[in-house]
């Protein structure tokens, strides 16, 4: 044996600190369902992450005074009572910063797409503060939705909370997905947060996004349904940490949460199993709570924070169209307006199955371009009379020949606010299909006629009057000459539509 191998062996014995080290240890008592109970762990912190003897991760929902309930964030299969369980001092954080665009992750940031590992400028704790009312600003920006019943009659806001909710396979998660591929040519950042969805719905999702959209600026972070709870209760604070990353830095960013119903069974199972006192429909008393701190993170900064944006449209699911339940009800209070989508109406053909008659958006014409607010002013009125008209003439004939104009104007209203899924319209698009409502232009057509009038719009414009193309595009409005230009051009249209000659 070599002597430098002794006085190297011996340099690292007297370096030894070996001196009584105090260490806090907890005891798995029992495990199930997602959730272990865990005694020990005297100063362990609410929130604070635990971590197990074979690596897995958890964080502490309660605290009695002889054990802590800890919601597991990996699978329970290789805990078992007795194991050691430490504390870490720390709260929760995912990573957040660039990398993570067009990247589909778990709400660790652990990535799920087979790409590599993401580099994270820091690591941000998933619950931060909102903003106080002192750092915010009023909300004046639009965001497009690309959707014509949507942009038309609901405008939504930078910084807004607009609620889409509705029957189970009705269209919410279409709205939402068209929404975040109309940014496809504007500055915002997407994230879209899908929480206890089958993998296949998720795979749909983000397919149509990177086939239409700009996949290139959107995070797509994923819990499925086969995911422990605790991954499913973070996701939606992770996806917000992440999109606060960009509006801190004075971006925008738009975050989808599909959808907080899902979430709230969520918090439900884990405040059961973890023997907290149930409330109205077994929920426990912080779900408004819960859902409220959430979505208050959601505004528009004040210049002095740098201007940025946070938008979220959160997505709740209704049984047989009922409103007045205790989660929707809840999550219509919280936010500014909400987006309707009637089972009815979608089962009729017409999506998007947006019920006029109950959606809302409190915020509305204050961020609506210019340009759109103009020519759409009675725009929803005139559809809610030509509802009510056509109902009341299912109880027997029209004969009056005012009345068979109004409907067939409305007959046409409604078409045009029908639109496939996946194809967002500009917002020139959008005007040009009001106007032509408004000034009559359509009124020669046939419905299959408008079908075509529609569809042949954009190339149309920007072959025709590119200049106002431009000019509605970059600030959303339109002089008086311009709108006749504009007017004209679509009377061209109208007649190449119905057969005649386009000079």
């Amino acid at each position: 044996m070599s002597t430098s191998w002794l006085e190297s062996a011996r340099g690292r014995v007297e370096a030894a600190d070996l001196s009584l080290q105090r260490e806090e240890i907890g005891r798995v008592e029992r495990v199930g369902d997602g959730i272990a109970m865990i005694s020990g762990l005297p100063n362990a912190r609410l929130s604070e992450v635990l971590r197990f003897d074979k690596g897995q991760l958890g964080f502490a929902q309660v605290l009695e005074r002889d054990r802590i309930g800890c919601v597991l964030l990996d699978h329970e299969a290789e805990i078992e009572a007795g194991d050691i369980v430490r504390g870490t001092g720390e709260v929760l954080r995912v990573p957040v910063g660039s990398a993570l665009l067009g990247r589909v992750v778990d709400p660790l940031g652990r990535p799920l797409d087979d790409g590599q590992d993401i580099p994270a400028e820091w690591m941000d704790p998933i619950e931060r503060p909102a903003p106080s009312i002192i750092e915010r600003e009023l909300v004046t920006e639009p965001v497009q939705t690309g959707l014509l019943v949507v942009d038309a009659l609901f405008a939504l806001g930078r910084g807004q909370r607009e609620l889409i909710v509705g029957d189970r396979t009705t269209g919410k998660t279409t709205v939402a997905l068209d929404t975040i591929i109309s940014q496809r040519t504007s500055d915002l950042i997407c994230v879209y947060v899908a929480i206890g969805k089958k993998s296949s719905a998720v795979t749909r999702a983000v397919d149509a996004i990177r086939q239409h959209g700009a996949p290139e600026r959107c995070i797509f972070v994923v819990a499925g349904a086969a995911e422990a709870p605790g991954l499913q209760w973070i996701a939606p604070f992770a996806g917000f940490t992440m999109a606060e990353y960009f509006r801190d830095r004075g971006q925008h960013a738009l975050v989808v949460v599909d959808d907080l119903t899902k979430h709230a069974a969520t918090h439900r199972e884990i405040a059961l199993l973890t023997g907290q006192p149930p409330g109205r429909e077994a929920f426990p008393g912080d779900i408004f709570y819960l859902h409220a701190r959430l979505l208050e993170r959601a505004g528009k900064l004040s210049t002095e924070r740098g201007g940025g944006s946070l938008t979220a449209l959160p997505i709740a699911e209704t049984e047989a169209g009922n409103l007045s339940a205790y989660v929707p009800t809840n999550l219509i209070s919280i936010t500014d307006g909400q987006i309707v989508l009637n089972a009815k109406l979608f089962d009729e053909g017409q999506k998007p199955a947006v019920d006029v008659g109950t959606s809302v958006s409190r915020v509305g014409g204050k961020t609506q371009a210019v340009a759109l607010r103009t020519v759409a002013a009675t725009l929803r009125l005139d559809y809610a009379q030509f509802l009510e008209l056509e109902g009341f003439t299912r109880f027997g004939g029209v004969s009056d020949g005012r009345v068979k104009a109004q409907l067939a104007r409305g007959a046409r209203m409604r078409n045009l606010l029908s639109q496939p899924r996946s194809s967002p319209l500009r917002l020139v698009d959008e005007i040009a299909l009001v106007l032509s409502l408004d000034r009559a232009v359509l009124d020669p057509l046939t419905v299959e006629e408008v079908a075509a009038f529609r569809k042949a719009l954009p190339a149309w414009l920007d072959s025709q009057v590119p200049a106002e193309v431009e000019e509605v595009q970059r600030t959303g409005r339109l002089d008086t000459a311009a709108t006749e230009r504009l007017l004209g051009a679509l009377r061209r249209l109208a007649e190449q539509s119905a057969g005649g000659p386009a000079s």
